[in-house]
């Protein structure tokens, strides 16, 4: 597809040979293909908002699924998050913090653009969110150790 066309070219102009690229549904590929405790960090950036209300349900950052990625995060592995929904962000603030095995990153909110773990390029999605006047919510969580 052309998203992953576009990848494999920077892939090889960036010279690459420690990654893999997976074209399948995040939720399945997290919950048969990744093993528990083996992830140092997890980005989720601007997923698919579902702004509807009757589409919430949709959305990807609900509890099931954070708890199977926090499962596959090694102990001190990072969940990092952004949307540049505001409703969609006060629920992935909802549904991370309510996870026993993560730990937010700031006391008790979002992160801020001067937050050093922060260092996520400005992707076109939050190029036509500011675009049209929204925001952009940064969560970053911590696995505690077991």
């Amino acid at each position: 597809s052309p998203g992953v066309g576009a990848l494999l070219k920077m892939v090889g102009e960036a010279d690459l040979t420690n990654l893999r690229i997976v074209e399948h549904d995040a939720v399945e590929v997290v919950e048969r293909m990744i093993p528990p405790a083996s992830l140092a960090g997890v980005l989720v950036w601007f997923p698919d908002p579902w702004h509807k209300a009757r589409h919430n349900k949709r959305r990807l950052i609900q509890p099931p699924f954070v708890a199977t990625l926090a499962s596959r995060l090694a102990p001190g592995g990072f969940l990092h998050c952004a949307t540049d929904w505001e409703d969609y962000a006060v629920q992935m603030l909802d549904v991370l913090s309510a996870e026993p095995t993560l730990r937010n990153h700031v006391d008790d909110g979002y992160a801020t653009p001067d937050d050093p773990l922060l260092t996520r390029p400005v992707t076109k999605f939050e190029t036509r969110g500011k675009r049209l006047g929204h925001g952009v919510w940064d969560l970053v969580f911590t696995r505690v150790g077991d």
